[in-house]
């Protein structure tokens, strides 16, 4: 049976040779989101306050009222990210308390996929790897654009994501630049981001497969 990983590879029409370690085949990814994390997301960056303690929002920004799923949905830039989130069943868990951080990809993020990709991703039978590939992109805790610094930071999926602050400020989240940082939502924030995240060895065999 393939891997999540080779599957995933697969459907972007990359080589599905290569043995990768697997995209968390971690069938109870849904409990993480429903109150009991199977990871912590250790390295997440942070800024104490003068008082010692880690912020969790930024203290300017207004209360929120609409979640993470409804503040996505109601954007005009995340109806791809909403019809997907709805596919793999995780609407109520991104509903719930949290607070997570979502680096959340742009409708263009999504057509930027292979042609059909996103159409595969949302058959029945790839829910699992869905689910997978949306864990990718969301964290434990509200990470605000001031507390992001440069390191690893370990994503649901239990596989960590690169981030790396520019001197100008750019924000890189493995292979996709922030492009609208800190959208409040009362159980976390949002950052949008220019593509879909992968794993960086799927990214690497992306990068070096030849063009069609």
């Amino acid at each position: 049976m393939k891997t999540l990983a080779q599957l995933l590879m697969g459907i972007l029409g990359l080589s599905a040779l290569i043995t990768l370690p697997a995209l968390a085949q971690n069938n109870r990814l849904e409990d993480t989101f429903n109150g009991t994390p199977l990871y912590t997301a250790q390295g997440v960056p942070s800024t104490p306050s003068e008082d010692g303690q880690t912020p969790t929002s930024s203290p300017e920004a207004a209360p929120a009222t609409k979640n993470l799923v409804e503040q996505a949905a109601s954007s005009n830039q995340f109806q791809t990210l909403a019809k997907v989130v709805k596919a793999a069943g995780l609407e109520e868990a991104l509903a719930a308390e949290g607070p997570y951080t979502v680096f959340a990809p742009t409708d263009e993020a999504f057509a930027a996929l292979p042609k059909g990709a996103v159409e595969q991703l949302l058959l029945p039978e790839n829910k699992q790897i869905l689910v997978q590939l949306l864990s990718y992109h969301v964290v434990q805790g509200a990470v605000t654009s001031s507390q992001i610094k440069s390191g690893d930071i370990k994503t649901l999926a239990g596989e960590p994501v690169a981030v790396k602050v520019g001197e100008d400020g750019t924000v890189t989240i493995n292979n996709a630049k922030v492009t609208q940082a800190d959208i409040q939502a009362s159980n976390g924030v949002i950052h949008a981001v220019d593509q879909v995240i992968l794993p960086q060895e799927v990214q690497t065999q992306s990068k070096a497969a030849p063009k069609q």
